[in-house]
């Protein structure tokens, strides 16, 4: 089978699992992704590096050009590009979802959050009844009622005490 033929069914079988779980089942979707996420940490961490060879150990990279070899690529480095790809497409799925969700009110700010209060007009403060500064003196009773002021009497201003 030419390299073409299995990379056009593998990302074929990648899509459609994304495209199911983005329908039909987003479980599927979520699962998908872990499963690619492990799979790609582990392919990476396999691969060896640029100056894996003898060169390298001494610090040079006497054998390999600026870019690495230009040989044929390996089965992990095949398998890292399939899983970046699908890794990207399947993040860029999961996040259309979500933002669909919120289109729609599923957010959770929308569901928990209470509208500021309406502003009330204060009540006007009355003032409290005044005391009088000094105590008055009591007044002999008399037979003829006298009236009363609603303001208390305060003494008159005198000249400042010094200090």
């Amino acid at each position: 089978m030419p390299g073409w033929m299995r990379w056009t069914i593998a990302l074929i079988v990648g899509f459609g699992i994304i495209a199911v779980g983005f329908r039909w089942a987003p479980w599927l979707l979520n699962t998908f992704f872990v499963l690619n996420c492990l799979v790609l940490i582990v392919v990476v961490l396999l691969q060896s590096g640029k100056a894996a060879d003898l060169a390298g150990a001494f610090g040079g990279a006497g054998s390999q050009t600026a870019f690495g070899p230009r040989g044929a690529a390996s089965v992990l480095s095949q398998a890292t590009t399939w899983c970046a790809v699908m890794f990207m497409v399947c993040a860029m799925a999961m996040v259309v979802r979500v933002d669909r969700s919120v289109e729609q009110g599923g957010s959770i700010l929308q569901k928990f959050s209470k509208p500021a209060p309406a502003a009330t007009k204060p009540t006007p403060v009355s003032p409290a009844p005044a005391t009088p500064a000094l105590p008055a003196a009591p007044q002999p009773q008399s037979s003829t009622p006298q009236p009363q002021s609603s303001t208390p009497q305060q003494p008159s201003p005198s000249t400042p005490a010094k200090p």
